[in-house]
């Protein structure tokens, strides 16, 4: 998040949870409120002494004289109380049981003893602040009894005391609240960031997981076709100067798809985005390219026979383009596992019921010599492709087949 341009007039107490601990270092602005408030409580302590020690001020007419002992003692708790501000946050609990205690005879810590009420408000939750106030109410009820006006009666001095304290009180909880729904605006602002995040770094996951999954897809095909002809070439030196030139023309530009292909993945993976907004996408293959995949299966020397019986134009785009991935992947498991064996692809269904495909081979009764490598994930891959399209695949041994179904969403 970036820094506001006022945080010096922040409480430190919004750098951390208002109900939690405080913060060790103060902010400007704690440092001004500290100043202010010491200098009302000292004021105030300094100004009623002097009132007390002057006998014929209205002050004495109003509270009675008092002895000399009893003003300084005053005076000096009042002093005492009002420098305890300064730390009244860190030591808020012992100054507030000391000012409560002071309030039942103390004239000069009153201010003080509204601060810290006020500060209790503050930085304590309600239960807390409602017993603290409960505490004052009952000292303001000693203290006319202990040093009665004589310019008002009990009740009435009760009342002052009483009603200045739950003013006091409830700024303080104004203040929290405030504070608290701050502190819980910016928490929903950090983690909507965080989620956010979340969000593009998932995404950005997703997309690399996808361009793996194709580039698997698209190299595993054409790689598989550059090992059966280089395997030709290799157990054939002597085939006819035709055959070889066909396998070498069909090595050289299948090794010329692959190498694009990579050039297209590694372009965006290098960069972290998709590519350029102005070159333009190639356009995925769908259902249509399928006798293209059949011709290049046929001229490795895989025979292929290819049935689709739903009309490629009519069948939605991501649907064919995902049953193409899936016709491709069992093209590639049969080049890779079963070698000049025939290949059975179907592919039907209507609009309403769904789009099948099934690829069926005869399992070989020999390992191929040389074997062409593979890890078994492409399989996994056309799974998870079909369950994100809304679909299933299966896969395994039917009699002396191996037979790869799957059962793609085709909406009426």
């Amino acid at each position: 998040m970036p820094s506001p341009e006022y945080r010096w007039l922040w409480p430190s107490a919004l750098a951390a949870d208002p109900a939690g601990p405080l913060a060790a270092r103060r902010s400007t602005r704690d440092w001004v409120v500290d100043s202010l408030c010491f200098l009302l409580g000292a004021g105030c302590t300094v100004w009623i002494t002097v009132e007390l020690l002057d006998l014929g001020s209205s002050t004495i007419q109003t509270w009675g004289a008092a002895p000399t002992w009893l003003v300084l003692t005053d005076a000096v708790v009042g002093a005492i109380a009002a420098v305890g501000l300064w730390w009244r946050r860190r030591f808020l609990a012992v100054l507030a049981v000391c000012l409560v205690l002071l309030t039942t005879f103390s004239l000069t810590s009153a201010v003080t003893g509204l601060i810290v009420v006020f500060t209790v408000g503050v930085h304590r939750r309600f239960a807390v602040l409602a017993g603290y106030a409960a505490a004052v109410l009952a000292a303001n009820a000693v203290f006319p009894l202990l040093r009665p006006d004589s310019a008002v009666g009990y009740a009435e001095a009760f009342g002052w005391g009483a009603t200045t304290t739950v003013i006091a009180a409830l700024w303080g909880m104004l203040v929290r609240g405030r504070r608290q729904l701050i502190v819980t605006w910016r928490d929903r602002a950090e983690r909507a960031e965080a989620e956010q995040r979340l969000r593009v770094a998932q995404a950005r996951v997703l997309e690399r997981t996808r361009i793996a999954r194709e580039m698997h897809d698209v190299l595993a095909h054409r790689i598989s076709l550059l090992s059966l002809h280089a395997g030709a070439l290799e157990f054939r030196p002597g085939a006819p100067p035709e055959e070889i030139a066909g396998a070498a023309a069909v090595v050289r530009s299948s090794a010329h798809q692959a190498l694009q292909d990579l050039r297209a993945v590694i372009g965006v993976l290098r960069t972290g985005q998709p590519e350029d907004e102005q070159t333009p996408e190639r356009p995925q293959p769908t259902l249509s390219a399928l006798p293209a995949l059949a011709d290049e299966s046929r001229s490795a020397g895989i025979r292929v026979r290819l049935e689709i019986a739903p009309a490629p134009e009519t069948v939605p785009a991501a649907t064919g383009r995902a049953a193409y991935r899936i016709v491709q992947e069992g093209l590639t498991n049969a080049r890779k596992h079963a070698p000049g064996v025939a290949v059975r692809v179907a592919v039907g269904g209507v609009a309403g019921d769904g789009l099948t495909i099934e690829v069926r081979n005869p399992i070989p009764v020999t390992v191929p010599a040389r074997p062409i490598p593979g890890t078994g994930m492409g399989l996994i891959g056309l799974t998870e492709r079909a369950h994100l399209a809304g679909g299933r695949l299966d896969h395994g041994r039917v009699d002396d087949d191996f037979v790869l179904t799957a059962w793609l969403p085709w909406p009426a």
